[in-house]
């Protein structure tokens, strides 16, 4: 009986823990739109916040839905609670100091940066 107690509390755990984000992209980052808006998006376990160049912030709450990796190159979707979908993508294989916001039709939403504000072409290396 003990057996199947601590089997159903480590499942439990474990569902709790595959619905918070990643690591890979928790932290602040700095993020630029397509008309070159920047803003900064600061990832929590199972919240992010927006804040403007004004200092305005808004909060999101979110869940992890995937995680998708081929050839290095990892994408994380995750679900607003008013059931938006985007993607965090970070097309260079192994490197997750830039990467890409995208809504579920793929539409860029914004460019991130670790250290420094980035345009797509950054992300992508066509500059």
């Amino acid at each position: 009986m003990k057996k199947l107690v601590h089997l159903s509390l480590g499942l439990f755990v474990g569902l709790l823990m595959a619905c918070s984000g990643s690591d890979t992209y928790r932290g602040e980052w700095k993020a630029t739109d397509t008309k070159g808006t920047k803003t900064k998006i600061t990832f929590e376990a199972k919240s992010f916040m927006l804040t403007d160049s004004l200092g305005k912030s808004k909060k999101f709450n979110y869940t992890q839905n995937s995680i998708k990796t081929e050839n290095g190159v990892e994408t994380y979707g995750i679900v607003l609670e008013d059931g938006r979908k985007y993607e965090i993508n970070f097309p260079k294989a192994n490197d997750e100091s830039q990467g890409i916001i995208k809504d579920e039709n793929g539409k860029l939403i914004y460019a991130i940066g670790r250290k420094d504000y980035v345009s797509y072409e950054d992300v992508f290396g066509l500059k």
